[in-house]
């Protein structure tokens, strides 16, 4: 008999890969932050005993869901300049609030309000994209998520950063820093083409090859953004960013929203990957992304919240509700953008995006131990035909009961397990008054 850290015994297994596959009765087999097989649960006396054990007969456990586009610090802005366009909303109410408060105390304490509500909701990978990654760093520490943190570039200034090299400067630095860690890891995160110029992009592009870290960015989110490019250069967005050579597998293409048929071809064909963001789109009113198209045509199209302050939740079971329903409706069918569908974009293809395929994004073995369990015992959830349908039709974030990163239980019948939730509560209250004052609320 071998003795591992953990066993978790499920009622239904879904493992992502194989597609659709749903195991009943069986048990995964963890050691030293991988799984080590998953195996009929009748067969794991006598050839296994563990540290700890979990048994979840009623439960649905899959892989740990990846938020793969966010801005975790400004869960401390959420609710503060709701039912506003875009434009007004970041440069009336966003932008200022930032440019007055945003430090690395505001950022340490927006990241643990933010961790807290990925953890409970089912979250064990998030992308981010925001100022003072090493406060945020800090916090992916203590609370035992896992994270790819975006090096942000823009030619703006700010209380970060006073000239785009100063970007550069400590982006690479904090590379540097954590290119090491076991749960943290980096891309480049140019804030948008409107708001970064051909030569730090160029920049990116040459240092994206020779770190091999992947590059995250806003792109095609409004129609106004398109037509204002085309006004302002003779091109839209995507054609720039092909001339800088930057349509590339590395390229994490965040909304999408407005696309024609040449460049969801170009797209497919040099390997781009979309980071889909339906709640935050429909909130702002930038658009749809043409996602069931996208995925005809062979793109990978992952899952994201974007941040609190647009969507207003960072619940990715919320998420992959809205994007099945919304994908259906742009494309008027009903067959389009399925259950198993969502499932993969918030997991597998979430995974792929970020370059972190071979390490999470479903149960096989080898792979890390990010996994999740959801109560599917619920009135709204019978009778069980189908326990991934259930999952992304009728369930929510609370029915999430239970959840490892990297074999660590972090959350434990609903209760964290590494952060002190009265604390992070008490510090959002303050922020809370202060931004409050400020924005006249």
């Amino acid at each position: 008999m071998k003795l591992v850290d953990s066993l978790i015994h499920g009622r239904w297994i879904v493992p992502v890969v194989p597609h659709g596959q749903i195991l009943e009765n069986h048990s995964i087999v963890i050691n030293s932050s991988k799984i080590i097989e998953i195996i009929p649960t009748n067969e794991v006396i006598g050839r296994y005993q563990a540290h700890h054990e979990t048994n979840l007969k009623e439960h649905l456990v899959l892989p740990g869901l990846i938020n793969a586009h966010t801005h975790a610090a400004m869960s401390l802005l959420r609710g503060i300049a709701d039912d506003l366009p875009l434009k007004s909303w970041l440069e009336k109410h966003i932008w200022p609030l930032e440019g007055q408060f945003v430090g690395e105390e505001f950022v340490r304490d927006g990241t643990l309000l933010a961790v807290s509500e990925m953890i409970l909701s089912g979250t064990t990978c998030y992308a981010d994209m925001y100022f003072y990654p090493g406060n945020s760093a800090e916090v992916i520490s203590e609370a035992g998520i896992r994270a790819r943190i975006g090096l942000i570039i823009s030619d703006f200034t700010n209380n970060y950063c006073t000239n785009v090299d100063e970007y550069f400067t400590k982006g690479l630095e904090f590379v540097d820093n954590y290119k090491h860690h076991p749960l943290i890891s980096t891309q480049f995160a140019p804030h948008a083409p409107y708001t970064v110029s051909d030569a730090p992009l160029n920049r990116i592009q040459v240092l994206s090859t020779e770190l091999a870290i992947p590059i995250q960015m806003h792109i095609h989110e409004t129609v106004s953004e398109v037509s204002d490019a085309v006004e302002a250069t003779g091109k839209r967005p995507l054609q720039r960013l092909e001339d800088l050579g930057l349509l590339t597998p590395d390229l994490q293409a965040v909304h999408m929203t407005e696309l024609n048929a040449e460049e969801i071809e170009k797209l497919s064909a040099n390997g781009v990957h979309i980071i889909h963001c339906p709640e935050s789109n429909m909130k702002l009113a930038s658009g749809t992304c043409p996602v069931d198209l996208l995925l005809g045509s062979g793109v990978n199209v992952a899952l994201g919240t974007d941040g609190a302050a647009s969507n207003n939740d960072l619940d990715m079971l919320g998420e992959m509700k809205s994007a099945a329903l919304l994908g259906k409706l742009a494309a008027k069918d009903a067959t389009a953008v399925s259950a198993m569908t969502v499932l993969e974009m918030a997991t597998i293809n979430g995974a792929r995006a970020l370059g972190m395929d071979k390490e999470i994004g479903s149960l096989e073995r080898g792979k890390q131990a990010d996994i999740i369990a959801v109560d599917m015992s619920g009135i709204e959830q019978q009778p069980m035909y189908n326990p991934i349908s259930q999952l992304v039709y009728t369930s929510d974030r609370t029915q999430v009961t239970n959840l490892w990163v990297a074999g660590k239980h972090l959350m434990k019948d609903r209760q964290l397990t590494t952060l002190n939730l009265s604390s992070i509560l008490e510090n959002t209250q303050e922020w809370q008054q202060k931004l409050k004052q400020q924005d006249n609320l």
